[in-house]
Formats: C-alpha cells, structure tokens, sequence
C-alpha cells in the first residue's frame, strides 16, 4: 500500500518533421514535491522512449483518485498517518481509512436485480405483446400493450421479490446467514460487526491479512462483499473503511469543490475546496459512519487489530448509537 503526501506530473515531447509525441506522467512521494516531480520526470522520459522504440502506450494517465492507472497509488488528501495505517480524504470529502493488514469487508444490501428484473419482465413482455400486434397488424395495439407492459413490470418485478425474500428470509437474514456459515467454517476466526447505512461492514480482528492472500478472497466471496470493493483492495494492495458521512446523505447535495475532487488542487483553487470541506465537516459532526453491533466468532483479538479497531471505531464513532448513520 502506498499513499504519498505529494504529487507532481511531467511532460516530454518528441518531434520529428510534423510529427509530435507528448507524454505525461505523474511520480509521487512521501518526503518531498521535489522527490515527485523527479519521478514524473523519470517516469515521463521512460515512457516516451518506449512509444518511441514502438511499444503501444497511453500517451497519458488519468487523474483518478483510485484503480487508475496501473502501478500508479491512491491519490488523496492524506490528513493523518498512524503508522501504517492513513487517514485520506476520498474523492466526494469523506475520510476514509486505508490499512494494508486489517482485513475490512464492505457487503451492500441493496438490490440491483430489483431493476434488472423490472426491465427483463418488461422486454419479455413487449416481445410477446410485439408478436400478438404483428399477427392483428395493429399499430395502436402494440402502443397500448407497449405502455400497459412499462405500468405493470416494476409491479410484477417486486410481486415475485416479495415472495422470493419471504421464501428465503430478507436480505439482512441472508448476509447474517452467510456470516454465521463462514465463521462455522472457520473457528478461529472472529469478526467484528457493523451496520452501515446500505449494508455491514466486517471487520477481521484474529490476525493481520495481505489483500491478495488466497484466504481473503474466499472470505469475499463467501460473505457476499461488495464487487468494486474487492477490485479496489486487490489493485491498491489495502483494505479501506469510510469513517465519515456521505455529504449527499447530510443535507450537502453540491459535490466537492472544485471538480473532480482529486488530489492534489491548485492553489489558487484551493479556497474554494477549504469553504466546501468546513461545511461539510460541520455537518458530518453529528453523524456516524457504521455502528457496531456485535463481535462473532473465537473472540480472538490481535494486538496489531487491535489498534486499528481502536482508531476506526474513534473516528467512525461506531461505538455512539445516538448517533445517526450516514
């Protein structure tokens, strides 16, 4: 895992006759600006010089905060660092923290098949209702069929939900079913249990892990985390965990200033990101992230979890249940 305090971005130019290559990279550091724009330069110069012995490169790296770029860090606002683990501020203004050994596991409750299976129903529907106006030869048929389909798919979709979810148990049933599997599996795992405004949060306080362990992802899929979260580990080779609310879940719809909210600004726009972050941190005083709920498993605790728990829950304020989630 690397999170750097700096960042700077190069560029080279290659002519030959009306022919022109422009390159641009960016390079990083924990010291120094000066250490970042040196490995801009360096990693600009490589790159050019391999399009230029035929190699098929982009010519530039999008300025993404995360999965970016191959090889290329997190790029975020770093606002603390304790020890291993770093305190950032994502892309939407939220802290967030990025540990490489404390297996965190994001496991989202909502339904996407929801709507997918509105839209199946209703393609069906207008297939068949399609085929019936075809055989009349009526064109206000199928534009009746077509409309009375749309009205009653969403309907339909939820009718045969709601007796799936009664059949199986709801969702939170489902996840707790899973959890309780696993840990059956693994006795000597423990996990700590949280509940987020669109699901749990998993936290494994046993024993430090590496992302790319085998064992993580079989945790992942058994337990039913979030896809993008699972990409997000394996590439940034970390576990994240959001400690503060989501600004549109506060009363703050207007996205960070300026746009897109990517690390590092310009100075001369950074009044502008200061006013927005001190009305959201206003804000987001009077919210907590996750709220914990319970410890499952061996009760095992690892010295080095441990600490990390410690600063999650702190800055999560998962251990106030005054407190609203958001």
């Amino acid at each position: 895992m690397i999170v750097p305090d700096h960042w700077a971005e190069a560029r080279k130019q290659h002519r030959e006759g009306r022919r022109q290559i422009t390159v641009r990279r960016f390079g990083w550091s924990t010291t120094s600006a000066s250490d970042a724009l040196a490995m801009a330069e360096s990693r600009a110069e490589e790159a050019l010089a391999r399009i230029l012995s035929g190699e098929r490169l982009n010519r530039r790296e999008p300025k993404r905060p995360y999965n970016g770029a191959f090889g290329v860090p997190i790029r975020e606002e770093v606002l603390h660092r304790h020890g291993d683990e770093v305190i950032t501020r994502n892309s939407y203004g939220a802290h967030c923290l990025n540990t490489p050994r404390a297996l965190f596991a994001d496991v989202d409750l909502s339904h996407p098949e929801d709507g997918r299976l509105a839209w199946r129903i209703f393609g069906i529907s207008c297939l068949l209702a399609g085929l019936l106006a075809w055989q009349s030869r009526s064109w206000g048929m199928v534009l009746g069929l077509v409309v009375l389909c749309a009205l009653a798919a969403s309907r339909v979709a939820s009718t045969v939900l709601r007796i799936s979810r009664a059949t199986r148990g709801d969702p939170e049933q489902i996840a707790r079913s899973r959890f309780s599997e696993f840990l059956a599996q693994h006795p000597e795992w423990n996990l700590r249990i949280y509940k987020t405004p669109s699901g749990f949060r998993l936290l494994a306080s046993h024993r430090p892990f590496d992302p790319s362990d085998t064992e993580v992802q079989e945790f992942f899929s058994a337990v039913g985390a979030d896809p993008v979260y699972v990409r997000m580990c394996l590439n940034q080779h970390c576990f994240r965990a959001r400690l503060t609310a989501k600004p549109w879940r506060i009363g703050i719809p207007a996205h960070m200033r300026p746009r897109p909210g990517v690390w590092p600004v310009a100075p001369e726009r950074m009044p502008v990101r200061r006013e927005w972050i001190a009305r959201y941190e206003q804000a987001a005083s009077g919210f907590a992230a996750c709220r914990f709920l319970e410890s499952l498993g061996s009760g095992v605790v690892h010295d080095d979890i441990g600490k990390v728990i410690e600063l999650h829950d702190r800055e999560s304020r998962a251990l106030r249940p005054e407190l609203e989630i958001a």
